[in-house]
């Protein structure tokens, strides 16, 4: 008997994933689990997604680092198929305690020590994964973000407006949440249009989950972005005053968008690193899916740093 075709329709059922991949989900705390995709051998790689992303970002990235490395690809607490607790406190989705979660994400899979990338959202949790745990972090690599204290700082005048969300999400519980998931499918795809520069980059099967992936987390989203306007400047300042610093080799990937925000990326940089390369990279935000060998090639080569 021939096999069934599969209808259009049915076929958009399929989630996609990482080809060569298994998803499984790890408990990292009390009540919190990771969905996470894990894939290839040898020295471990956790990958960290972005916003309004799952860990499907990386999946070209991912496949290429395979071939020679394990690599871990979470949803980072909150987002995607992870399970997402309710903003109890400022410290609820505060990046040390997402960096915590991957931490002990990495650790219950039998990596104590791993080399991690994050992008937008994910690099502050890996940039923080860096200070609050150097012992674990072998390498780090940040993608098109800067710290979140100098975040801040940098946003100043009319430039700012490309970061309303920043602000909108800032507020204090309610009003964000109900503006956002009135029209949620509008307010994340908005970012997956402007943000780019190649629109076929994110295909519209990645781009259709990635939509039910926020759409499912309004209240989580929300809450990552208000720690980042509270808390986690805190944290950032205590280290800062501290003189706490990235001790591992680190690189930065950067879109050309200093000089437009009227500051030096790589200075700001400079100033958490004490061994950092800073790369522009010619493309849209989401770089991992428009330049995917490019950060591959960085990548690799950051982790034969310190080697």
């Amino acid at each position: 008997m021939p096999p069934t075709r599969r209808t259009t329709e049915e076929s958009q059922l399929v989630k996609p994933t990482i080809a060569g991949f298994d998803r499984q989900r790890v408990p990292v705390a009390e009540g919190v689990s990771l969905n996470v995709a894990v894939g290839g051998s040898g020295p471990p790689v956790v990958l960290l997604h972005g916003f309004p992303q799952t860990h499907l970002m990386w999946r070209r990235v991912a496949e290429d680092l395979a071939a020679d490395h394990t690599v871990l690809c979470p949803d980072l607490r909150g987002y995607g198929d992870s399970d997402k607790p309710r903003e109890a406190g400022p410290g609820t989705y505060s990046k040390r305690t997402m960096a915590a979660d991957v931490v002990t994400l990495a650790r219950r899979l039998g990596h104590p020590r791993f080399a991690v990338a994050g992008h937008d959202r994910g690099a502050l949790v890996a940039f923080r994964a860096g200070l609050d745990h150097p012992g674990a972090v072998t390498h780090l690599a940040c993608l098109d973000v800067l710290p979140t204290l100098d975040m801040w700082n940098a946003l100043h005048g009319t430039s700012a407006a490309v970061g309303f969300h920043l602000y909108l999400m800032a507020q204090p519980p309610g009003l964000a949440e109900q503006m956002i998931a009135a029209s949620a499918d509008a307010f994340f795809g908005h970012f997956l249009d402007v943000w780019t520069n190649r629109p076929d980059a994110i295909p519209p099967r990645v781009r259709a989950e990635y939509l039910r992936a926020c759409r499912e987390a309004v209240p989580s989203i929300v809450a990552d972005y208000r720690a980042s306007a509270g808390v986690d400047v805190e944290h950032d300042e205590a280290d800062r005053a501290a003189g706490n610093r990235l001790g591992m080799p680190v690189t930065v990937l950067q879109q050309d968008w200093g000089a437009a925000l009227g500051y030096d990326a790589t200075a700001l940089w400079a100033a958490w690193a004490d061994d950092l390369r800073h790369t522009t990279v010619s493309c849209g935000h989401f770089m991992a899916e428009e330049a995917p060998a490019e950060v591959t090639k960085a990548l690799r080569e950051l982790i034969l740093r310190g080697a």
